[in-house]
């Protein structure tokens, strides 16, 4: 890397502290990592046992998950070159639906029942209900925002490359729970987290990912995660690897639609009620093959000359 790269690289705008913070988010942030704190000591105070797990465990998941957005939300707007309105107030939606989503989460776990899927009475089918439209108006502010990273020259193209793709991939993970409400079950719920196996049966720490059937919470979570993971990405290869924007660049296109294709494969793993550690010959094969056209792309992504 020539010193005008080097040079032009620090003062791009998405290498450069962030100057327009979106308050809201900021406060959103904040608040959800309360709600973990808060969450976290009921874990251990609070001896109810819900699904199979300790009653506080979800929203202090949920808390933890949505501090994580909401900050990297705010981050990704403030480093826009030019400010947006609609995706500023996007954002703004966004931090509404969520203290509704986190509100019905707690007064459901306060009163010792579910609040996912759950439509045992009028009043938890109104609460699951404000809950499935809550996250469509989540998804589509999201898009916003997306569409507003797509408008905009983000002069570092890894980083570009990264914020978009992570924004994409966040939203299939995000639609990916819409397969949740589709499984069959029974007793006043309408919809679960496992396949082939009942909700609340034996699970991995802290996660609660079934270990005896499909679970689609898996794919969910790895594909929202992009959001974090892919902009990571960018900074561990400019931070680290000292190759030229354009590899890296090249780099970032290979681990998106990598990436993509795992959320893709852990959705197909989950659906034929596999859980994730046991995989049968034929996801080992898939997996394997993910591996070994990642790593090709890898290579001819480095070794490329033309830009």
């Amino acid at each position: 890397m020539t010193a005008i790269d080097s040079t032009t690289e620090r003062n791009s705008p998405a290498l450069r502290s962030p100057v327009r913070w979106n308050r809201p988010l900021l406060w959103l942030t904040v608040a959800c990592a309360g709600l973990a704190l808060v969450s976290a000591v009921g874990v251990f105070a609070d001896g109810r046992i819900l699904t199979g797990v300790p009653i506080w465990l979800k929203p202090f998941k949920f808390g933890v998950s949505f501090a994580v957005y909401a900050w990297t939300l705010a981050w990704m707007l403030a480093i826009l070159p030019r400010r947006s309105r609609p995706a500023e107030w996007a954002g703004v939606i966004i931090v509404g639906v969520t203290v509704l989503e986190l509100a019905i989460i707690v007064i459901q776990v306060i009163r010792g029942t579910t609040s996912h899927y759950n439509v045992a009475t009028p009043f938890d089918a109104a609460l699951w209900s404000a809950m499935g439209t809550s996250i469509m108006v989540l998804f589509f502010a999201q898009v916003v925002i997306g569409v507003a990273a797509l408008r905009q020259r983000i002069a570092n193209r890894p980083a570009a490359y990264a914020i978009r793709l992570g924004l994409a991939i966040s939203l299939l993970g995000m639609g990916l729970a819409f397969l949740m409400t589709s499984q069959e079950t029974a007793g006043g719920t309408i919809g679960a987290h496992s396949v082939g196996v009942a909700d609340g049966g034996p699970s991995m720490p802290i996660t609660g990912w079934s270990t005896t059937g499909g679970d689609l919470r898996i794919s969910h979570f790895v594909g929202l995660h992009a959001l974090q993971a892919l902009p990571l990405l960018a900074y561990a290869l400019g931070r680290w690897t000292g190759r030229p924007e354009r590899v890296r660049a090249r780099l970032l296109l290979v681990a998106g639609g990598a990436y993509t294709v795992l959320v893709l494969l852990l959705t197909w793993q989950a659906l034929r009620g596999q859980p994730l550690l046991k995989p049968d010959a034929l996801t080992m094969a898939a997996f394997a093959g993910l591996v070994a056209v990642t790593a090709a792309a890898v290579t001819a992504a480095v070794r490329r000359r033309v830009s």
